[in-house]
């Protein structure tokens, strides 16, 4: 072979070796991806909310006198019935009270007797008209007074029973006491905090929703609708669903203008006490949507607080497309805006691709993604 057919042969290798290198390169830049095309179905949404919990009764017991504590009855933690008696105080200076006040009705009503038999007497002598009418006139009017002094009288005497039986505090209803922080022989002044009585035959659970929900709720009392909030769930704190469904039964009258939201009440049975006042948890609602169009959160990324996913083209190649979700049902978007059934998108490694990129789809079926849920 001679030196010009060397050089020749040399650059048809270079030039097809270069030739393969690119085709290399082309099939490298089309990735395989995993694509869906979207669909409408029937879905179930659960929505959600942070909950305050509370008993139905949640009462702080106060003293309403003063006095030494005398006697506890009970223990924290315990349940009480309604009028077990919980703390005594000493009552010694109010049972003094209620001897001296019966001593001042007894004396009234002495001062009444005696003027009604001064009436019967001076009614005699002006019937045979001994002495004038003026003189009956003053022994009514005397009458009079003697029985005004003798409801006063009386007054003390209940209001010194009263105070007497405020010594002896008792349990206003059915419940479970909090902690107890005085001891045997404390001072109590009137208005001391002695125990909390909660009544957790069921508790309540308030939670805020959007205006939106609010709306909702509306539309579904008007057709009486109200599946969902007859069926609320409570998840505790540990991740668990509360085993007694509750109910909503109310709603607060007006909006928080902060955060736009409005309070929901649902009421939960509490057969073994379960829940205490002030325990954490969440309210789960769940609302059945028809045709529904959902799209996986791994085929969503955002650009500057937008939403955005890849629609494939009949050329197989991919375009960013904004669009408008809603609620998130479980690792998937709610559709509101943007988007339609029939739409191909990528579903995983958009990370890996930009605009106007042509792709290998591997078509999978949504179904399939639904089912691994």
């Amino acid at each position: 072979m001679n030196v010009k057919n060397f050089i020749s042969y040399a650059m048809v290798i270079t030039i097809a070796s270069c030739t393969t290198g690119n085709n290399n390169e082309v099939v490298s830049e089309t990735p395989e991806l995993p694509v869906i095309q979207l669909a409408t179905l029937d879905t179930s949404i659960q929505n959600g909310y942070v909950a305050d919990i509370q008993a139905v009764q949640n009462v702080e017991i106060r003293s309403k006198v003063q006095g030494y504590l005398e006697k506890i009855f009970v223990d924290e933690g315990k349940e009480v019935k309604k009028g077990q008696p919980l703390f005594k105080l000493n009552d010694q200076q109010f049972q003094l009270q209620v001897n001296k006040a019966k001593a001042g009705v007894a004396n009234a009503q002495a001062e009444v007797n005696a003027a009604e038999l001064e009436i019967k007497r001076i009614q005699l002598l002006v019937d045979k008209k001994i002495i004038s009418k003026t003189e009956l006139e003053l022994a009514q009017s005397k009458l009079k007074g003697a029985q005004a002094r003798l409801s006063e009288a009386k007054a003390y005497e209940a209001d010194a029973s009263l105070r007497l039986s405020y010594t002896m505090i008792r349990a206003p209803f059915t419940g479970v006491l909090d902690r107890i922080p005085l001891k045997l022989g404390s001072l109590v002044d009137e208005g001391t905090l002695l125990t909390t009585v909660s009544d957790l035959s069921e508790v309540v659970a308030y939670f805020n929703v959007s205006e939106n929900e609010y709306l909702d709720y509306k539309r579904k009392l008007q057709n009486k609708d109200l599946t969902p909030y007859n069926n609320v769930k409570l998840v505790l704190a540990d991740g668990t669903i509360y085993s007694s469904p509750g109910k909503v039964e109310t709603l607060e009258g007006e909006f928080d203008q902060g955060t736009g939201s409005i309070a929901f009440r649902a009421r939960f049975p509490n057969p073994d006490m379960l829940l205490k006042h002030g325990s954490s948890g969440k309210v789960s609602l769940t609302t059945r949507v028809q045709n529904a169009l959902l799209v996986p959160q791994k085929a969503v990324f955002d650009i500057q607080d937008k939403n955005y996913v890849f629609i494939m083209g009949a050329d197989s190649t991919v375009k960013m497309k904004t669009f408008t979700p809603g609620t998130r049902v479980n690792e998937y978007f709610l559709v509101k805006s943007g988007l339609s059934a029939g739409d191909k998108i990528v579903y995983e490694g958009v990370q890996n691709i930009k605009d106007g990129m042509r792709i290998q789809p591997r078509m999978v079926q949504t179904d399939s993604l639904l089912a691994m849920k």
